[in-house]
């Protein structure tokens, strides 16, 4: 089946996934572009999961402050090198986390993180598992996985700190 360049460039604006990787997936999928995400994802996901254990000791620290000065957020995000550390994909990743954590206010970073005697909801009080405030539909989690694939490199979060003016 021809795949058509047309086809491979909105697939690959969608998922950000390389060209031949795109024409791969769109010929699996036999050009239906839903499809070639969704085969393009799992890919992903399970180059996610083989670098999980990989060493992440670069990275960034964002800092946001929200506007009026009274809240402000300090993320430390790690990858694998420093010149990862410098992309657009992993910059625009570490400011996004800043956001979220300065909009939903999580108290750990995994569900692993919180103490036995805590009975809330991992959902609401865990970063990594919160609904993703630009997109709801996924969580921090899959907004990670998907710079992992982007990236060929491990992310992790290794810590935050939220400040609020009066608390």
């Amino acid at each position: 089946m021809e795949i058509s360049t047309d086809k491979i460039k909105e697939l690959r604006q969608k998922t950000g996934a390389g060209i031949m990787d795109c024409k791969k997936a769109l010929g699996e999928a036999d050009g239906n572009l839903d499809k070639a995400c969704d085969i393009i994802s799992q890919r992903g996901l399970a180059i996610a999961k083989k670098k999980s254990e990989r060493s992440a000791e670069q990275g960034v620290i964002e800092c946001y402050v929200h506007t009026g000065n009274h809240l402000g957020v300090m993320v430390e995000v790690n990858c694998e090198t420093d010149f990862v550390a410098r992309t657009p994909e992993f910059k625009e990743l570490a400011h996004n986390i800043a956001l979220q954590i300065s909009a939903m206010s999580p108290q750990y970073i995994s569900r692993d993180d919180i103490p036995a005697d805590v009975t809330a909801e991992p959902q609401t009080v865990c970063l990594l598992l919160q609904p993703f405030i630009k997109d709801p539909a996924r969580s921090v989690q899959e907004i990670i996985t998907e710079t992992v694939a982007k990236t060929g490199e491990n992310i992790k979060i290794r810590r935050f700190k939220r400040f609020e003016l009066g608390y």
